[in-house]
């Protein structure tokens, strides 16, 4: 029931996300022309949504929406009591991606756009790569740095600054989620991606995952002990 019920939280969670994401940016791109006020409008409004949706999702599961987030978990629980089967973590991934290509069809359907259209959009080049690299390593430092030191209360809007402020000073905007990359790639709107761009994209947010939560476990190498009577205060699992 524990597993039904956070697959179904992941589901649901990414594929909001998307609609987030793409339904912000049709919106945007319909109402100004000008390229900084959509990028603003699409920013703030993907930081808003992701906060809350890591508030209301983090108790069925921990809200990770993202492959990266949730190998990263896998990997650094294995052998302990809140580790998890392999088994479990592909599940969660599978239902991460399937709920975003659904999200990208819902923010396309609400904006009565062509559904699972795919995108032209075309991101690349040395730069963006290297900027993806960047925003994905930094989400995944924060959101472990936070679970190793007993923060993960601050997650929600932690991960949502994070994410807010790299659509700015990252070359890539800030994908930072293999799971998005794909429901991106199936909308043919100003949040699209073009599906040629996305293994690049995947393979730039794989690499920032591991240097991020390596770099979180070099300077936080041990966890917080947690008295048998703390109870509400364990840290969660990984959020973001």
């Amino acid at each position: 029931m524990a597993l039904a019920r956070r697959l179904v939280a992941e589901f649901t969670g990414t594929g909001l996300l998307v609609a987030v994401v793409v339904g912000s940016g049709i919106a945007a791109s319909r109402l100004t022309a000008d390229g900084a006020l959509r990028l603003l409008v699409c920013s703030l409004v993907t930081a808003m949504g992701l906060a809350v949706l890591i508030v209301v999702f983090t108790p069925a599961g921990g809200a990770q929406f993202n492959p990266v987030v949730t190998g990263s978990d896998w990997v650094l629980t294995r052998g302990t009591p809140r580790g998890y089967g392999l088994v479990q973590a592909v599940a969660v991934i599978v239902c991460q991606v399937a709920g975003a290509i659904g999200g990208a069809a819902l923010a396309d359907a609400m904006f009565s756009r062509p559904v699972l259209a795919v995108s032209g959009t075309h991101r690349g080049g040395a730069g963006v790569v290297a900027g993806e690299v960047v925003a994905t390593a930094g989400l995944l430092l924060v959101i472990v740095a936070l679970a190793r030191t007993g923060r993960s209360q601050h997650a929600a809007w932690a991960v949502g600054a994070w994410i807010g402020a790299a659509y700015w000073f990252t070359s890539s905007t800030s994908f930072a989620n293999p799971a998005v990359t794909v429901g991106r790639a199936l909308t043919a709107t100003y949040a699209g991606i073009a599906p040629s761009s996305v293994p690049a994209f995947i393979a730039a947010q794989v690499a920032g995952g591991a240097l991020g939560t390596g770099l979180a476990v070099a300077v936080f190498p041990a966890r917080p002990q947690v008295s048998a009577e703390a109870g509400a205060g364990q840290p969660a699992r990984l959020a973001g």
